[in-house]
């Protein structure tokens, strides 16, 4: 077997390896990611990979650079826990995104959901590639969240191909789209990015896990961060879910800590 298809192979380094097999060698992932039961409200998961050195996206602007078969392989599991993949419409440009095709390996995983997730993509101008709106696999359209001063003619030219949602006047605001990806049953929401849309997220304390590769290059000083823009926003504290290795690239998942209960006085000031 060529290096290019062998299977990667993922250590767990935290916590102990309570999900693996022969001596810690192999790790199951569609349980190491699993959302949590029940959910009662969108549950926000970022996917997002970075150099050793914190830069975002390597000397193309795409992220491929920084990617790697075990990259891609924990792509392919979250995507298939996921009931919809959220993008911001910079990022479905610079990576070509299309509708996600079906995979044989997401039969038990998407049990009793469509074949594949869904695309839903943030656009405040409905500036889109049109192999986001081609026809999708499986049935699952591509869901376009917009605004009410996108071009008239954008508006009705996507709308042949996919389903367009208006969410705010002038700009899609994260609470409205993960409301009316919530109106459509649409709870495990996983969010590729990019850098300015994880902002928006974490600015309205709406990202719930982050899952962030660590590739072993250095960029240098001229890639951005995952996170960007000029969205005003505060410190939050994250709890390390676990912490798995494959061939020198880390795979970090965070969760969002609860925010503290507000004091017994009442006076609502956090603690």
């Amino acid at each position: 077997m060529s290096p290019a298809h062998t299977v990667p192979i993922f250590r767990r380094l935290l916590p102990a390896a309570a999900d693996a097999v022969d001596g810690g060698d192999a790790v199951d992932l569609a349980a190491a990611y699993a959302y949590p039961a029940d959910l009662d409200r969108p549950w926000v998961r970022a996917n997002m990979v970075a150099s050793a050195d914190g830069g975002a996206w390597g000397p193309s602007g795409r992220t491929r650079e920084l990617s790697s078969p075990a990259d891609r392989a924990v792509m392919g599991v979250l995507r298939g826990l996921a009931d919809v993949v959220l993008a911001g419409a910079g990022t479905a440009r610079i990576e070509g995104y299309r509708p996600i095709r079906p995979r044989p390996a997401w039969r038990e995983l998407r049990a009793g959901r469509p074949a594949a997730p869904p695309v839903a993509v943030v656009t405040r101008t409905l500036d889109l590639q049109p192999g986001l709106l081609a026809e999708a696999p499986g049935g699952s359209r591509t869901i376009v969240l917009t605004t009410e001063s996108a071009p008239a003619h954008r508006r009705a030219a996507a709308a042949e191909h996919a389903e367009v949602v208006v969410v705010g006047r002038e700009a899609v605001r994260a609470e409205a789209a993960l409301a009316a990806l919530a109106e459509r049953g649409l709870y495990r929401v996983l969010t590729e990015g990019g850098p300015h849309l994880l902002a928006e997220l974490a600015a309205a304390g709406r990202t719930d896990e982050l899952c962030l590769t660590l590739s072993p290059r250095l960029l240098g000083p001229a890639s951005g961060r995952i996170v960007a823009g000029g969205v005003p926003s505060h410190p939050q504290d994250l709890r390390l879910g676990h912490v798995l290795e494959s061939d020198g690239s880390l795979f970090l998942r965070y969760v969002r800590e609860p925010e503290p209960e507000a004091t017994a006085t009442g006076s609502g000031h956090r603690r």
